[in-house]
């Protein structure tokens, strides 16, 4: 335990030091020694040492009965986080800064909703939560306190309008589902339209393909034919030119020929018969 001259100011904690009632210092986590008379008759500074709890705290706001734009009554529960960054701002500017936050997420929460129809609170209630944080942070830090989180908790309809809602919710999660099932199976459709016709071009391309292939073979044939053909005609004609220039030549190829002719039994030769049409015998 300190001593009556001693305060000590705890981790997670500043102690606001205050002199004869004016602010005088921030003091560390720490020990700290507070002034003692040193004769008799010595009149002492008044020291006050005010602690100021910078932990994470939450406040929990609710039951906020609240009119949407819509004219539809919502009871909202909200859940805050915050923490004190400026300890000389959250004691010297407010009286109490946890009931002026929760003043200021209140008054941000029915700004928002009012601002908002019932439909778009239900699809989206996480723009509800961003709307209140970003409209109370700026001024929670006017006196030195940040809003970590403005979670909305809970929201409460009358009536039986939240059993209509949901079921309003779930018709419109339904439609969702078919939409996408509808639009899943028009892709795999299409993506089976297009591997068909794919399979068809390629198809196609293999016959004209084949087509080309087969044309090429043909003209490659008749082209060798004409070349082999034109070949022939060459020697033949080269033959002739040899013959007309040696008569000789022609001979020699009518002998071979007869010989040839010679060794098959079933040929018949006929030679010279219209020199002798007069009957006359050769000599």
């Amino acid at each position: 335990m300190p001593s009556r001259n001693e305060v000590i100011v705890r981790s997670g904690f500043r102690g606001l030091r205050y002199v004869d009632g004016r602010f005088d210092q921030v003091l560390e986590p720490g020990r700290y020694r507070l002034p003692g008379r040193r004769y008799p008759g010595q009149r002492l500074p008044q020291v006050e040492v005010v602690p100021v709890d910078l932990r994470e705290r939450e406040l929990n706001i609710k039951g906020q009965e609240i009119l949407t734009a819509d004219k539809v009554a919502v009871r909202v529960n909200i859940i805050t986080h915050f923490r004190v960054v400026d300890p000389v701002a959250a004691i010297e500017q407010v009286t109490d800064y946890g009931d002026r936050v929760y003043s200021d997420v209140q008054l941000a929460a029915r700004r928002s909703l009012a601002s908002m129809t019932l439909e778009a609170i239900l699809t989206n209630r996480n723009q509800l939560s961003e709307d209140i944080l970003r409209d109370v942070e700026g001024v929670s830090a006017g006196y030195g306190i940040e809003i970590i989180r403005a979670d909305v908790k809970d929201l409460v309809f009358p009536g039986n309008l939240q059993d209509i809602m949901n079921r309003v919710l779930t018709a419109q999660r339904m439609a969702e589902a078919q939409m996408v099932e509808a639009r899943t199976r028009a892709d795999r459709e299409a993506l089976e339209a297009g591997s068909k016709a794919d399979s068809e071009r390629v198809a196609a391309q293999a016959r004209v393909e084949s087509t080309r292939l087969a044309a090429e073979g043909d003209a490659a044939a008749k082209r060798i034919r004409t070349e082999a053909e034109v070949d022939a005609l060459r020697r033949l004609a080269e033959a002739a030119e040899a013959y007309a220039q040696h008569p000789a030549l022609l001979r020699l190829r009518e002998l071979e020929t007869l010989g040839a002719l010679g060794t098959n039994a079933a040929a018949r030769l006929y030679i010279g018969f219209d020199k002798h049409s007069d009957g006359s015998l050769p000599d």
